[in-house]
């Protein structure tokens, strides 16, 4: 895993940043990861290729919230997510978590060991999950 800090942003970084918000909103979020310290943007690299993101948004020393989390379409279901959640607890010495995304990533949180709340309807039709990892 590498911190990614390069401009302008590379396709594979676009392409996955895609996966994880609306593709209008993609060199937005790529910009606030160059310019806001409080915001990390990693890479998971197999061989040469950038296969996987996570974004966080750093609370306190040790509190974060997951922006973007995403992984190439070849390589999911292969731990990579959780491997990337893992680092990002171990590199900034993580004691709390959260995450807002919709049904289909809550299994995926859930596995990791995320409790899974509900926040209701955030656009029509949308259930949208409020996902929080303590330490003890």
């Amino acid at each position: 895993m590498i911190e990614i800090k390069s401009t302008p942003i590379q396709s594979d970084i676009r392409e996955l940043l895609s996966f994880a918000t609306a593709e209008k909103n993609v060199e937005r979020e790529y910009e606030l990861y160059m310019q806001s310290p409080v915001r990390k943007l990693y890479g998971y690299h197999l061989q040469e290729e950038v296969v996987g993101c996570i974004g966080i948004e750093l609370f306190d020393v040790n509190r974060c919230e997951i922006k973007h989390i995403a992984v190439s379409t070849n390589h999911r279901g292969k731990g990579i997510g959780s491997k990337m959640i893992r680092f990002i607890e171990i590199k900034h010495s993580l004691s709390f978590i959260s995450a807002e995304t919709d049904k289909d990533a809550v299994k995926f949180y859930k596995r990791y060991g995320f409790k899974i709340l509900s926040s209701g309807e955030r656009y029509p039709g949308v259930e949208r999950f409020r996902c929080v990892l303590e330490s003890k």
